[in-house]
Order: structure tokens, then C-alpha cells, then sequence
């Protein structure tokens, strides 16, 4: 690395150390909190430890979703806010969030429908009985009644065995029914948190202050003292208002700020990604949602040319690694030949591998598919020494579909400590390169045609589909560079296009490009190779000399497979010693 690294978001903390309100995490839920504290004129600073949206917010199954399956829980208010929510992002961030097919195999008739009130009254701690077509259409009529006035997807629709296996040829001959209902895909969740992330610092100017690679490790006379990842550098920040939104590793931000708590008990999920031409035919292009022999709801969806297998549900301990197990990828292959037997999947096919941990509250001995998925704020004063009034805000739950209102809801909090008005709501308002983007085919060639300069039209084409309307920027940074060419390694990228996010996105590593600036790692392309030019392409940017470049593309690599096991196995007895392999997300702590 570069002998004296600057890290110039943390920078900016140091020359203003206090807020109105400190904000410990950077993950949807933090951001989505600070650009809405942005847009209400509030002073607002918010730290992340790692990078944004590195930890469980990067392991999502790409779905925004109302949750049919929350509905056996009783967690109707969750539903209805998460359906209201689905249709407000598909207004709101076209560029990312799209309606999406979904089709439920079903196996039997009426398996469940006496179960299903006991598996709710026992938590789900007894054996589970299958989900039959009269289940299911039960939820799928209630599902859709909550889109009524305001809905943005079609209703449901029922077929029997005959009309699904001509739609769906290779499904398993075995099913009697297929209930096919849409939801919305999120294509790219960090690009939109991004985004997010984005509109935040335009909305508050030099009043909205946001730092990657910046921990909240103590208190100290009433401030948090947040440390630079990156230099060692701490500074003790003043905030009225702490907002913790550090995800599954809240207690652990609490237990820094000496406030120990014990809110969370959040499972870990994995997911793989195949490439699988055949599979990804098999689907139609649709997802496919159905309940696996466990009884665990599970998912085979189609993206970008891949095909995501997931998810798990497991009992998690934050001090372990968060890894795709093996014995997780034999419940994946599993799944696929129950629903799918005539197509052949084997672990040769897997090209990129995720895991994180939900940050579920804590839940006893409730099973873990039955633990809700709602939140809550709790509250508590900083503790600490020094005078100081200030209030510590814990979110304790929150997923990626609903995350503009649990921010609205963390705002709307601490605007009544700081006793300020709301401004403006967050509620129909664009986000990112949402704005504005073309929803149809003739505005679309309109907007390529104003924006593309001497771009060739395919390669404008593809920019406004990775950015949506903030590809008008792209598009000026890499006319301007004069250097710009399309990847060897990586041809679906121009090294202008990588500078400029190097320059503009708060990129610190390598693996920041590879992982969440980019699709590379998802689609099975950040290859050595890849990362070498890249990290080649970015150098003159962030200051890497020739060690530094090596560093960085062992420690991106590194990262890019840190929920396979067999890799950590690998790069532990073969890396060199300044180079530490994590587990995913291991080195983050959203925040703390």
C-alpha cells in the first residue's frame, strides 16, 4: 500500500467533529436515515466500518417483497407496509426495482390448512406440515387485497398440473397445482443503497457527512469516538442524536458506546450463484418460490444471465465466521433437483457464493422462520462520562423493502428530540438515476439520443441500464477521459467508467469495485486477471504504488470469495502475511 493513505471521507469529520445526529452503520437502513435527515435540513454524519452496504445488506436475495409468507405469522402491519412499499420503489427507483413473476409448485391440495393456526400459536416449534393450494390461495387472496388502491403489479393467478408443465416444461411431474404472482426484483441492491447514499449528500450539502472505513469504537466525556480503518486516526464526535443502525451487530455498536445490550439474534442466510444456461431457461425467466422438504421457503430466480439459488435460516453466533457452509450448497443442489429433477446441477457451476447474517431481534426459542422480520426503536441515553443529553437510537430489525419507512421512522424520532419539523416526506420522491428514467421504449431512445455524445448507442445503452439517469454523468466522465478503454479482462467496463466511481463513490479498496460498485463478483467475473487491470485502472486515482496494487488485488480476491470455505482454507496457508483473509463481512460491523 501506499506508505501515508489518506482517508479523505474521514477527513471531513475531523475538520467538523460534531452533528446534530451521529448515524453508526451504513447499510440500507443508515443510509436510507440520512439522506431523509438530509432532505430536513438536519446536520447529519454517519460512519460506517467497512464499506457502505458491505455487510447484511449486500446479502440479500435481490428481492423487493411484500412477504406472502409473513402472513402464517400473523404480521399483517408488516405485510401492508411491505406491499405499500414494493409499489412506492417500483415508482420510485425504476432503474432498479422491476416487477417480477413469481411462481409457487405446489404438491397437494389442502396439506397445512388445519396446521397452519398451530404452527403460528407454537412458534413454528413442531414438525411442519407441507403448504397445499388451498393454503396458499388463502394468503395470495389477502396478499393481493393489500394492493388495492395504489397496486403496480397484476394479481395472482392459479393453474393446475396440465397448464404449468406446458408453461414450465421441467418442473417436477409430481405437482398438482403452480400459483404464479409478481413482486419486484432488486437487480442491484448496492448500486440503488448508492444511490441513496447519494441523494443524501446533495440534499445536505457540507451539513451531510458520510464516512466509509470509520468505526464508533468508544465514548468518551459524552462524544463517540470514531476511528479511521484506514489511517488509525480517531476523533471524538458530538452528536444530539445517535442513531445505531448497525444491523445484526447492534448489541456490538452498544456494547462499544458501554451500553451493553442484548436485542439482536439474527440467522445467517446464504445464497450461490449458478451458471447454468439450462437451469436459467428451466425458470422462464421467472422465480421460482416454493417450499422446500424442511418446510423452509426457498427461491431459484433468474439474474443478469445467473441463476440465484438461496436461502438458508440459521442460528448464528456474531463472534463465528459468516460462511457458505458445504453442507449449505448440498441443501441448494437439493432443493433445485426437488423442483427441477431433470436438470443436473453441480458445484462446478457455481461461480460466486454470499452469506450474511439478518438482523433479527432476538427470539428464545421460537424457530427461526418464524421469528418476525418487523422492527422497533429502542431508546437509551449515551452513557460514557461528560455531561451530555444526548439519545442513543437502536433499530432493531428492518429489511430492504421497507427501509424508506423505518428510516421515516428513525427521522421522524429524532427530529422530535431535536424538536425540528418535518420538512418534506421521502414518501413518491425519486431516487437516484430513478429520476427521470424512461418507462418507455420511444423515451428511452430520446434520452440516449440527448446524452450520449460520441458514445456508440450500445455502450450508452448499457450505461443508462447499470446507472438509470445518472449515467449522464458517466457518460461526460468518460468522454473527458482521455485514457478511457473498454476492460481486456472485463469488457463490459472502460476504465474511465471505473475512475470516475474510484473518484466520486468513496472507493478506499479494491474490492469496494469488484463486490458493490460493480456486478463482477456477482456474475462470476472478478477474476485475477480482472482484478489486476482494474486495480491498474484505479491506482492513479487512490495513490497505489506497485506493492500497493499487489496488496489490493490479494485482498480482493480475498474478499470476493470469503464465503467459501475451501478459499479461506486456501488463501490462509498461501497468502502472505500482510494480507489477512475475513469471512464475509467479518471485517465489518455495519458500523461499529
Amino acid at each position: 500500500m501506499s506508505p501515508s493513505p489518506r482517508h479523505t471521507t474521514f477527513d471531513d469529520l475531523v475538520a467538523r467533529p460534531w452533528a446534530d445526529v451521529l448515524i453508526v452503520g451504513g447499510g440500507i437502513n443508515g443510509l436510507a436515515a440520512f439522506r431523509d435527515l438530509a432532505l430536513q435540513g438536519v446536520d447529519v454524519m454517519l460512519v460506517e466500518r467497512s464499506d457502505f452496504v458491505s455487510g447484511a445488506s449486500a446479502a440479500s436475495s435481490h428481492m423487493i417483497h411484500g412477504g406472502v409468507r409473513y402472513l402464517e405469522n400473523g404480521e399483517f402491519r408488516l405485510v401492508h407496509e411491505a406491499v405499500t412499499e414494493r409499489n412506492g420503489l417500483l415508482r420510485v427507483a425504476p432503474h432498479y426495482v422491476r416487477p417480477l413473476q413469481t411462481t409457487i409448485p405446489i404438491f397437494s391440495t389442502f396439506s397445512g390448512v388445519l396446521s397452519a393456526p398451530l404452527r403460528f400459536l407454537r412458534h413454528g416449534s413442531k414438525g411442519h406440515r407441507e403448504r397445499g393450494a388451498a393454503l396458499i390461495k388463502i394468503g395470495l387472496v389477502i396478499y393481493d387485497s393489500f394492493s388495492r388502491g395504489g397496486g403496480r403489479v397484476p394479481r395472482h393467478a392459479f393453474h393446475g398440473r396440465r397448464r404449468s408443465l406446458a408453461a414450465l416444461p421441467q418442473l417436477n411431474p409430481a405437482i398438482k397445482y403452480t400459483a404464479t404472482y409478481w413482486d419486484a426484483s432488486l437487480h442491484d441492491p448496492e448500486r440503488l443503497a448508492l444511490d441513496v447514499l447519494r441523494d443524501g449528500r446533495a440534499a445536505g450539502g457540507d451539513r451531510a457527512r458520510a464516512a466509509n472505513y470509520t468505526g464508533a469504537v468508544d465514548v468518551r466525556d459524552g462524544r463517540v469516538v470514531v476511528q479511521s480503518t484506514v489511517t488509525g486516526e480517531e476523533v471524538a464526535v458530538a452528536a444530539s442524536v445517535v442513531i445505531n443502525a448497525s444491523g445484526p451487530w447492534t448489541d456490538l455498536t452498544n456494547d462499544a458506546l458501554e451500553d451493553p445490550t442484548a436485542l439482536m439474534g439474527g440467522t445467517k442466510g446464504s445464497h450461490i450463484v449458478l451458471d447454468h444456461p439450462e437451469l436459467l431457461a428451466a425458470t422462464g425467466g421467472r422465480e421460482l418460490f416454493f417450499e422446500h422438504k424442511d418446510g423452509r421457503i426457498v427461491l431459484i430466480y433468474p439474474l443478469k444471465g445467473r441463476v440465484l439459488v438461496g436461502t438458508t435460516d440459521l442460528e448464528h453466533d456474531m463472534s463465528d465466521p459468516i460462511v457458505c457452509t458445504e453442507a449449505e450448497v448440498d441443501y441448494f443442489l437439493e432443493l433445485v433437483a426437488h423442483v427441477l429433477p431433470s436438470i443436473e446441477v453441480d458445484r462446478s457451476q457455481i461461480v460466486y457464493r454470499f452469506s450474511g447474517v439478518r438482523p433479527l431481534p432476538g427470539h428464545g426459542d421460537i424457530a427461526a422462520g418464524f421469528v418476525s422480520r418487523d422492527y422497533r426503536i429502542e431508546t437509551a441515553k449515551l452513557r460514557g462520562g461528560g455531561v451530555t443529553d444526548a439519545t442513543v437510537l437502536s433499530l432493531v430489525g428492518g429489511k430492504w423493502t421497507t427501509f424508506r419507512a423505518s428510516a421515516e421512522h428513525l427521522a421522524d424520532r429524532a427530529l422530535e428530540l431535536l424538536a425540528r419539523p418535518r420538512l418534506r416526506s421521502t414518501k413518491g420522491l425519486a431516487i437516484g438515476g430513478g429520476k427521470g428514467f424512461p418507462a418507455t421504449e420511444r423515451t428511452r431512445r430520446q434520452w440516449l439520443e440527448s446524452h450520449r455524445g460520441t458514445l456508440p448507442l450500445d455502450r450508452a445503452a448499457m450505461l443508462l441500464d447499470r446507472y438509470g439517469t445518472v449515467a449522464a454523468e458517466v457518460i461526460t466522465a468518460i468522454l473527458q477521459d482521455p485514457d478511457d478503454r473498454l476492460l481486456a479482462a472485463a469488457p463490459a467496463y472502460s476504465s474511465g467508467e471505473l475512475r470516475h466511481l474510484a473518484r466520486t463513490e468513496s472507493v478506499v479498496h479494491l474490492d469496494d469495485v469488484l463486490m458493490r460498485r460493480t456486478s463482477l463478483a456477482f456474475l462470476g467475473e472478478a477474476t485475477e486477471s480482472a482484478a489486476r487491470e482494474i486495480a491498474g485502472v484505479l491506482a492513479p486515482v487512490l495513490g497505489w504504488d506497485a506493492s500497493g496494487i499487489d496488496g489490493e488485488v490479494q485482498r480482493g480476491l480475498d474478499r470476493v470469495h470469503a464465503a467459501d470455505p475451501a478459499w479461506i482454507s486456501g488463501a490462509r496457508s498461501a497468502s502472505s502475511s500482510d494480507v489477512r483473509p475475513v469471512s464475509s463481512y467479518g471485517e465489518s460491523s455495519s458500523g461499529r
